[in-house]
């Protein structure tokens, strides 16, 4: 059931592509997508599911959605240079994690780590809140959380840590 999940928000992901961005249909699929990312491994755990597999179908679902979403969303918002400057350094770390992991642990490793799981979070609300607020007032609180979570997830793999936290 929860791969199911996963594999539902791929899906509902690539139909964001087709909508219009911002609209009333876009917001319902840009939400059943954030739930079905929280509910996949929380059924995972209740179900006793948790498997490798599952955990990294999670992540190119995560991956296929902020695509999805980044296509959409950001030709219509106005990012300052500095915000540009610090997802650059942000996709740098995140890189430099997945190589780190690679020569350390001779696989991909993507970690869930609650520090993760918040910055994804914050990530997600962040085109729900700039409804209500311009992006500059809240870009420092999502790059920060992002940011930590990128450095702590690098500190994780380089000092040989295997950690899947769960919320």
């Amino acid at each position: 059931m929860a791969n199911r999940l996963t594999i539902m928000r791929m899906l509902l992901s690539v139909v964001l592509l087709f909508l219009s961005p911002l609209s009333f249909v876009f917001w319902i699929i840009y939400t059943a997508c954030g739930i079905t990312d929280m509910l996949d491994g929380y059924v995972a755990r209740k179900t006793n599911t948790v498997s490798q597999f599952g955990s990294k179908l999670d992540s190119i679902a995560d991956l296929i959605f902020i695509c999805a979403a980044m296509i959409q969303i950001l030709p219509i918002v106005k990012i300052d240079f500095w915000m540009w400057i610090w997802i650059a350094l942000i996709a740098f770390v995140k890189l430099l994690n997945l190589i780190c992991g690679y020569i350390v642990q001779h696989a991909m490793v993507m970690l869930h780590t609650k520090a993760n799981k918040v910055a994804g979070f914050l990530l997600f609300l962040l085109p729900i809140i700039l409804l209500f607020a311009e992006l500059k007032y809240i870009a420092v609180l999502v790059l920060a959380a992002a940011s930590f979570a990128a450095v702590q997830e690098g500190h994780i793999i380089r000092t040989g840590g295997n950690r899947h936290e769960q919320i």
